[in-house]
């Protein structure tokens, strides 16, 4: 997959960000390309390797993003309550990065929460892909974030 300067990309941890930079680095005697990818005030560095396409991906276009609400009003995938289960769950769901997976762990992590108390690391992590599908939204849709946040908390909010 080939990104240029100033194209928008979804990093799978960090969300929303845009192409800034790329730069050929020698690492282990062979020249691999770096994308810097700027997101709010961090930039970081992603090789184009052979997992390029589960680290970066293009933002969901908007007609597309229009069908991953419904997974967000749906029901949520069953979690374990065994903490140390339900995290590598949470983890294999969110392998591929896509939004789909993002709305997925939302919608799931929400449904949990209405049953049982979500420990930090269910909290931290339920932060982190609200906001990247909040920014991704709200590109996708050309609307504000605080728009995407509102509609994201009105979905989530179904039973």
């Amino acid at each position: 997959m080939n990104f240029h300067e100033g194209d928008s990309v979804m990093h799978w941890t960090f969300g929303l960000g845009t192409v800034v930079r790329l730069e050929e680095r020698t690492m282990f005697g062979s020249e691999i390309l770096y994308y810097a990818i700027q997101i709010g005030d961090m930039t970081i560095w992603v090789p184009e390797d052979e997992r390029l396409n589960n680290r970066l991906r293009p933002p969901t276009s908007e007609s597309g993003f229009k069908k991953l609400q419904n997974i967000l009003s749906g029901p949520g995938k069953p979690l374990s309550d065994d903490r140390h289960q339900r995290k590598i769950m949470l983890a294999d769901m969110l392998k591929d990065g896509s939004a789909e997976s993002l709305c997925c762990v939302a919608r799931s992590l929400t449904a949990y929460r209405k049953v049982r108390t979500l420990n930090e690391n269910d909290q931290a992590l339920l932060k982190r892909v609200e906001k990247a599908l909040i920014g991704e939204w709200s590109a996708a849709l050309s609307v504000t974030e605080q728009q995407a946040e509102i509609e994201l908390r009105r979905l989530l909010s179904k039973d």
